[in-house]
């Protein structure tokens, strides 16, 4: 198992096509080729992704001509945490520090004694508490507000 602190490519590319399917929601299902060019992924890279997200039951998808993609649970239920988590795994920079993946590091001789370990917890902690309080509908939000738009629509 791979720890980073940086977001996979997948990952990145999971998050840019459900934030498009929540601002899209309503408009019925959103087929492949869409999301793909408005967002610039690969096809089949994004079928994949695709496919993990209805697996886990945040999307649904439609077969057919008017098929494609759409929300199964509400952006408001979906965190960011469980999005990243899905697509990169625990969330911890070392090993030592996974609650999902606990692994003993390989050069520690002395782990509740390590410093390094100490860190990289608080920095666990800080990230799975911002994470999982982050909703999907949150992100959708902050993303209309960095274009300008808001979600507000007036009829006359």
């Amino acid at each position: 198992m791979v720890y980073s602190l940086m977001l996979s490519r997948r990952a990145k590319y999971g998050l840019r096509s459900l934030i498009y399917l929540t601002k899209q929601k309503g408009q019925g299902p959103i087929q492949i080729r869409e999301i793909s060019e408005e967002l610039a992924i690969p096809r089949k890279f994004l079928e994949a992704i695709l496919l993990d997200l209805r697996n886990d039951g945040i999307l649904q998808s439609r077969q057919g001509k008017i098929g494609g993609y759409f929300l199964e649970r509400s952006p408001d239920t979906v965190t960011m945490g469980h999005l990243v988590r899905l697509f990169d795994g625990p969330l911890a920079s070392v090993p030592c520090v996974s609650q999902t993946a606990y692994a003993r590091c390989d050069d520690c001789t002395e782990e509740h004694h390590c410093a390094i370990r100490w860190v990289m917890k608080e920095v666990r902690d800080a990230s799975a508490r911002i994470l999982d309080q982050t909703t999907l509908e949150q992100v959708v939000e902050k993303s209309n507000q960095l274009c300008g738009r808001d979600e507000i629509e007036y009829q006359i």
